[in-house]
């Protein structure tokens, strides 16, 4: 079974036929909302909302360990995050789709790990590929049966927000070798990693970063969400062809 997290702009799957909600308590918590437990394209899938159903969570304080927690004590068999992400590179303009391979994480103060010592031996994760492939070429394929297109890899930087950043922040990411910035990505797929749930996302680019083209004085608010609004309908198409792929 399939797990989807949904970000900002996708709080809830309206092609998914929901057959039960479950509210879920871990030892790190609560998750950011109850599972939503149904079928896509007769397929079965859980979902959950990063930042709740009523996006009220900000992304500095998700509780990400619990919400993998529970996904993987749901029994997913793998994660597709779904996250709003802003362009760094001139050519990823608002709308573009782009499934990344590669992550840099400029989180902190995080809960960032399921091995805090204790009585439990800690354990050192390989995370030199941080994506799932397989996972990632699922999505690609699903894409492209949607009759979409996507950007095939490309750097995340995980800010902390919940602010946008600085022009300056945005060039020192770019300098860094970063192609995107969001501010979920961390440490959600290494909290993956360390469950052994194949993870991997799909970013929806809804603005331009800062200093960046029309962000080039400014973050316009209004277009973001028109962004959202109208890439969130393909999103659904991807998901929806996940099931064939």
């Amino acid at each position: 079974m399939l797990a989807i997290i949904g970000g900002s702009g996708l709080t809830q799957l309206s092609n998914m036929e929901i057959e039960r909600r479950e509210v879920v308590r871990t030892p790190y918590g609560e998750p950011s909302g109850a599972l939503a437990f149904g079928r896509v394209c007769d397929e079965p899938v859980v979902f959950l909302a990063r930042h709740g159903y009523g996006h009220t969570i900000p992304p500095h304080l998700v509780n990400y360990r619990a919400n993998i927690w529970a996904l993987k004590q749901a029994k997913a068999t793998g994660i597709v995050s779904v996250a709003s992400v802003g362009g760094i590179r001139a050519d990823l303009a608002p709308g573009t789709l782009i499934v990344p391979n590669q992550i840099i994480d400029y989180t902190w103060g995080r809960k960032s790990t399921f091995f805090e010592g204790g009585d439990t031996p800690v354990r050192h994760i390989d995370f030199t590929e941080p994506y799932d492939e397989t996972l990632r070429h699922r999505l690609l394929a699903a894409i492209a049966a949607a009759g979409d297109s996507a950007m095939d890899g490309g750097v995340y930087a995980s800010t902390q927000g919940p602010r946008l950043e600085t022009a300056a922040e945005i060039d020192r990411l770019e300098r860094d070798g970063c192609d995107i910035v969001g501010m979920t990505g961390m440490p959600e797929a290494a909290l993956a990693r360390e469950l052994e749930l194949p993870y991997a996302a799909i970013g929806v680019v809804v603005n331009y970063a800062a200093g960046r083209s029309s962000s080039a004085h400014g973050i316009h608010f209004d277009d973001i969400e028109l962004v959202l609004q109208e890439s969130m309908v393909r999103v659904r198409a991807v998901l929806e062809g996940l099931c064939h792929v």
